[in-house]
């Protein structure tokens, strides 16, 4: 019979409470974050309409899609911290990596956007409010550091880092408006504007795939960066009355929860418990696994080599 070990088995030892105070504290950065975002990004497209300036409106735009994903990111923050259900056994925890995905589409349609726009006005440029652009520029670009520093304070989870590099390529762009305005007011060159554009839009699409390539990742159901799934394999194959582990899988479940099942071969099942327990403990201090379980098995051939670690063995 598998034994399993999770986090909200022992609440005391866990630290399921202070888990739940981390979601809440997340919560609650990514709704400041957001009322900060959404409150100067309906000024901003205005200007940059006004002005005329692609800069200024791919930045407006970028800062709307910032309050979406921030907005989105809160809301999967709230849906993980839901208690596990009939129908969801885990919880909703996967919410913030769903909405992660989602927030990294939304930027490489964002970027195609403004690539589009960018290639016509450099075929047709158009006049630009310069000074106007320099000012609201670094209106928008304070307001994102300061909602950088925000999300920089509160937990780092996948999610969270979702909305943190939406507001980095913001600032990005507003950065881009700034230097744009400078130039055209000093020399009257418009097309730096459509062409700042694009090196902004290249810079936010190396990391949107970034992170695209990491949601699918555990989305696929990979094993975690920096977990090594041979040491993991090796730890438990030398355990005392361990002979044989096979079908071992490590997997990401949601920022910070990793979960593991094995099959652990013994020679003799009363000595389980005892197993069972220095298991769960090595892979808790050794991997920062505690989302675990393992299957005993009666051991039914006498091993070459003590302890071996089979990474893979077809169910029959």
């Amino acid at each position: 019979m598998a034994a399993h070990k999770h986090d909200h088995d022992a609440p005391s030892a866990s630290g399921h409470a202070p888990h739940a105070h981390h979601h809440t504290a997340q919560n609650g950065t990514l709704i400041v974050a957001l009322l900060l975002t959404l409150s100067f990004s309906g000024v901003e497209a205005l200007a940059g309409w006004w002005s005329g300036s692609l800069a200024l409106l791919a930045d407006a735009a970028h800062m709307i899609t910032d309050s979406s994903a921030l907005g989105l990111a809160a809301a999967a923050a709230w849906l993980a911290r839901r208690p596990p259900s009939m129908r969801h056994s885990y919880g909703l925890m996967r919410a913030e990596v769903l909405t992660a995905l989602f927030n990294s589409l939304m930027m490489l349609v964002l970027i195609g956007f403004i690539v589009h726009e960018a290639i016509d006005r450099i075929g047709a440029p158009r006049d630009i409010a310069g000074s106007t652009v320099i000012g609201v520029a670094v209106i928008g670009l304070a307001i994102n550091l300061v909602v950088a520093w925000v999300l920089s304070r509160g937990e780092h989870t996948l999610n969270s880092r979702a909305a943190l590099l939406h507001v980095l390529g913001d600032a990005l762009g507003s950065v881009a408006a700034i230097v744009a305005g400078i130039v055209i007011v000093t020399t009257g060159w418009t097309p730096i504007d459509p062409l700042l554009s694009l090196l902004v839009a290249a810079l936010i699409l190396v990391s949107a795939l970034r992170l695209l390539r990491e949601v699918v990742h555990v989305l696929m159901e990979g094993v975690p960066g920096h977990v090594q799934l041979d040491a993991v394999g090796r730890d438990l194959a030398t355990l005392d009355g361990v002979q044989r582990v096979h079908d071992l899988h490590v997997w990401t479940l949601s920022s910070g929860t990793i979960a593991l099942s094995a099959h652990l071969e013994i020679r003799n099942l009363a000595e389980w418990p005892g197993i069972l327990s220095a298991a769960c403990h090595t892979l808790d201090t050794q991997h920062g696994i505690r989302h675990v379980t393992l299957q005993p098995e009666a051991l039914t051939a006498q091993p070459l080599v003590r302890g071996p670690y089979t990474p893979h063995r077809p169910h029959s």
